[in-house]
């Protein structure tokens, strides 16, 4: 790993030489500023493509539209720019987890380009997943830009997420919160304080702009009584259920489209012409779904609670369809949608099962509904308390809102362990985060641990010869190999052949092939040493040899791996830059 040198530039003021925390919050507004400004271009260019294919929406063909969509942003994705389609986030997490924030420029435009055409369009998905990517992009490219090490990187990586939510939804503490609970994984003063002026510096953009507007606020204001807080308990089981229902549709969708043997733009027109299937009949299901959620917390949503529960499971199905068959785009908005239609069905069921009780406005449930939804997909309580406060202004539903967030992301847990968005990177081992062993581990090569002063014998050495090695080494290993080829054949450890070594009548008739063990454990240079670490641990050994290419290149032993563990520790904790 990198160790963390200050940033050094000829022609740098001197207070930044002095104090690199500086540097990092006028460098991180610098981020939050741009990351702003790609969230307003999203949003400005989804708003044009709505408008501009409103009036076709009507004709029977309308459904060809979000196909067309989702055909060509696969195209773009896939062709031109070489990326995956999908959402994203998981990408920026596995980048901070494993490559110190490293993001390739062309993140800073791509999911932009092709999350516009795939919403624009028609298609379900979010908007807010490609402008964290785009984010913190710019955050890592302007980092690699002025040479900065991997932890100022990372941060800027922050900057530049946090920036970008703060700019989307007008909600700089989210912002703050998402980044520190979902994209970096950990709370750190070092990281918190530029986040933080970052995730400000993008939601002032906003405000200079687009004016200084709550995404989803209501006249309404809500007076919960008991009746309310029990209530909500059942909102979170509905709105874990939902949760757990959209991740496992989603992930199910994504494979049965992986087993369809077809060119991959085509899935993509499918998906995104099934979508516009579904609109026909369901028209809420269609994009990012603001303007649904508007109606649902203004409580003027006049379907009945059939409809409700059916746009629920439409709007799984449509954002499944988009994004599992090749659109791109995010599910941070297509959960605000799920959450809403939860949390009014409900509420509409209540109010059929107990007529006499003075409930609150539907809209509360609604409201709520979306921090239970948000909390539970990803597992991020704050993030979901938080953003329903900004982007809704509703802090007299305060403490419904962390009982509905706290209760859902614990039930949701106990179905999928891992949120949706680390769920395939605890699968597959990807995900390390600060502080864990595994990262901690990961930064550590086996080259940095090996010990290659072991003396390696013959298997037709004579055990009197042998021990008269043993003598000249400081080691208790002695690798076996053949003379000719030196291919590795086997391992002598004293501490198993001690019978031999103390009887002398064996010492001109026993020969080291004889003793040896021709079967043991050995690692190779492309093994992770925490596989290494438990692999000792599971066998009950201090010691490994090293293999490459048949050759016997070392030893790795625990002691030496648990004292470069312990360096490496206290480089990734410690709050200097």
């Amino acid at each position: 790993m990198k160790k963390f040198t200050s940033w050094r530039r000829p022609g740098t003021f001197s207070i930044f030489l002095i104090d690199d925390r500086l540097l990092l919050i006028c460098i991180g507004i610098i981020v939050g500023l741009c990351s702003g400004l790609a969230a307003l271009a999203l949003n400005s260019s989804l708003i044009f493509m709505m408008d501009s294919l409103h009036n076709f929406r009507h004709y029977w063909w309308a459904f060809l539209l979000p196909a067309t969509g989702a055909l060509c942003s696969s195209i773009f994705l896939k062709k031109i720019i070489k990326e995956d389609s999908g959402h994203g986030v998981p990408e920026v997490i596995y980048s901070v987890s494993r490559y110190g924030g490293l993001l390739k420029f062309r993140s800073t435009f791509s999911r932009l380009v092709a999350s516009c055409l795939t919403i624009g369009s028609g298609g379900s998905a979010g908007p807010e997943a490609p402008v964290v990517v785009s984010g913190s992009a710019i955050g890592s490219n302007i980092a690699t830009f002025f040479s900065f090490n991997e932890r100022q990187r990372i941060t800027l990586v922050g900057c530049g997420a946090a920036g970008a939510i703060a700019s989307i939804f007008n909600a700089p503490l989210t912002g703050i919160i998402f980044t520190m609970e979902i994209i970096l994984g950990e709370w750190s003063m070092v990281n918190i304080i530029p986040i933080a002026v970052a995730s400000v510096a993008g939601a002032e953009i906003s405000r200079h702009l687009r004016g200084n507007i709550i995404a989803f606020e209501s006249s309404t204001v809500f007076h919960l009584s008991n009746y309310h807080f029990i209530a909500c308990v059942g909102l979170a089981v509905c709105a874990s259920v939902a949760s757990i229902i959209f991740t496992r549709y989603l992930r199910a969708m994504h494979k049965v489209s992986q087993k369809v043997i077809l060119p991959f733009w085509l899935k993509a027109a499918i998906g995104g012409a099934s979508v516009g299937a579904i609109g026909f009949v369901i028209p809420e299901v269609m994009g990012e779904g603001y303007h649904t959620i508007h109606e649902m917390i203004a409580g003027i949503f006049k379907e009945g609670l059939g409809i409700a529960v059916i746009g629920c499971l439409a709007k799984i199905l449509a954002t499944s369809l988009t994004l599992g068959w090749g659109g791109s785009g995010g599910i941070f908005a297509p959960s605000l949608v799920i959450g809403s239609f939860a949390g009014l069905a409900y509420h509409r069921l209540l109010v059929y099962l107990f007529p006499s009780i003075a409930w609150v406005n539907e809209g509360c449930f609604a409201l709520l509904g979306m921090a239970g939804m948000i909390s539970g997909i990803l597992q991020a309580p704050l993030t979901g308390i938080f953003l329903i406060l900004e982007i809704t202004g509703g802090y007299d539903v305060m403490l419904s809102l962390i009982v509905v967030s706290a209760l859902s992301t614990t039930i949701t847990h106990y179905a999928e362990p891992a949120s949706f968005y680390l769920k395939e990177l605890t699968e597959s081992g990807k995900l390390l985060r600060p502080g864990t062993d595994s990262r901690v581990l990961a930064d550590i090569s086996i080259r940095e641990v090996i010990e290659k002063d072991c003396i390696p014998v013959s298997p037709n050495m004579l055990l009197r010869e042998f021990i008269h090695t043993v003598k000249q080494s400081t080691r208790n290993y002695f690798p076996v190999e053949e003379p000719e080829s030196g291919k590795f054949i086997g391992m002598i450890q004293l501490d198993q052949i001690k019978p031999y070594i103390f009887n002398t009548l064996m010492y001109d008739t026993v020969l080291v092939e004889q003793i040896m063990d021709t079967n043991p454990e050995t690692v190779s240079y492309d093994d992770e040493l925490s596989d290494v670490l438990r692999k000792m641990d599971m066998k009950r050994c201090f010691s490994l040899p090293v293999i490459y290419n048949g050759r016997f290149e070392g030893m790795i032993s625990k002691a030496t791996l648990l004292d470069k563990y312990r360096d490496e520790l206290n480089v990734q904790t410690s709050h200097s830059f």
